[in-house]
């Protein structure tokens, strides 16, 4: 089921928060987790900062499609997520696609997947080849 995120903090797919990097799973291709493991990444009215993505209030928007785990473990794009250090529930999930139009072309950014779960405090990036566990 396809659906767009509204931009309330108690929106079922929760996104805008303060997200801390505690782990990653899988194989980093191009990046070094140590240098990505503590920091933050945070999305707010809007706005969007930190390791993985940021939008200084540049058009900013949200879309997701939910999932049920079983569906989303089916799903030949998320083949990744079947590795044991990923800890999903028996709540809906959301595979969230976070776009940034830029205030110039050179700005333009998308950050996806970004993955959350109903009932969660954790959500999962995948990002040269590792998937990154964000808590908030």
């Amino acid at each position: 089921m396809l659906g767009f995120m509204s931009m309330t903090a108690s929106a079922a797919p929760f996104v805008e928060t303060d997200w801390k990097v505690t782990g990653y799973v899988g194989e980093a291709w191009f990046a070094t987790p140590s240098e990505i493991i503590g920091k933050h990444q945070y999305f707010l009215d809007g706005s969007a900062g930190g390791v993985f993505y940021s939008c200084d209030y540049a058009g900013q928007s949200y879309f997701y499609t939910r999932y049920t785990p079983e569906e989303f473990l089916a799903n030949k794009e998320f083949v990744l997520f079947n590795d044991d250090g990923i800890e999903l529930g028996d709540g809906q999930i959301y595979v969230h696609r976070i776009s940034c139009n830029g205030k110039e072309e050179a700005t333009r950014r998308v950050i996806y997947p970004f993955v959350t779960q109903d009932d969660s405090n954790k959500a999962y990036v995948l990002f040269e080849g590792a998937i990154y566990i964000l808590e908030h």
